[in-house]
């Protein structure tokens, strides 16, 4: 897939008040870089979703989910690096969808918690060559830090975008400057070094 284009997509989710009793509110953000041609210009677009009882494992992986079928629609297909603050993500996605898959989609210390969640976001995932990569949360990283704010707002608002909508990142950054460093926002990706990570095992329908 080294002829397609390269997407830079930074994720992070939010409950608020995770593991507490109760239903427990959360949201997913996604903030999306792409250029059109190699010399264009930055565009950004955002994403966000929400629930009204859930966790945030869930919500983590609704972002892979709705970033990946965000952009699939059209058949379109993306070389992604994808950046996340949850190893819950970049472990699930590297190692343990892999052993699941082997098994039957088991696993053997018990049943693999959100299951139907796993397999949706491999089966969007899969449409892409994804590099999945962990960053440090809350520590500066101006896209992450981001994310993270549209997650936190989405939760709390308990609305969604809609699909891709035009970004307020450049206003957000300006409200906080001590993420604007340039050792903290993170340069689009030289296309030339993307290394995607394994390909992801094949997912068939459920048995009822």
């Amino acid at each position: 897939m080294a002829e397609e284009p390269l997407v830079a997509i930074y994720a992070d989710e939010s409950c608020l008040g995770n593991g507490r009793e109760g239903e427990n509110p959360g949201g997913a953000g996604i903030l999306v870089e792409f250029r059109q041609r190699d010399a264009d210009p930055l565009v950004r677009r955002d994403l966000w979703v929400s629930e009204r009882a859930t966790t945030n494992n869930r919500m983590a992986l609704r972002s892979v989910i709705e970033a990946m079928q965000a952009l699939g629609r059209k058949g379109r297909r993306f070389r992604v690096l994808f950046t996340t603050d949850s190893r819950y993500i970049v472990d699930g996605m590297t190692q343990w969808v892999h052993d699941w898959a082997r098994r039957g989609w088991t696993r053997k210390s018990g049943p693999i918690e959100n299951l139907a969640l796993w397999r949706e976001a491999v089966s969007a995932a899969s449409a892409h060559a994804v590099s999945w990569r962990w960053v440090r949360g809350h520590a500066g990283h101006a896209q992450n830090e981001y994310a993270n704010y549209l997650a936190v707002r989405a939760a709390g608002a308990q609305d969604h975008s809609g699909g891709l909508v035009e970004s307020g990142f450049d206003a957000w950054i300006t409200e906080h400057p001590g993420v604007a460093t340039p050792m903290s926002l993170e340069p689009f990706p030289d296309a030339s070094g993307f290394r995607s990570s394994r390909a992801l095992p094949a997912v068939h329908p459920a048995s009822p």
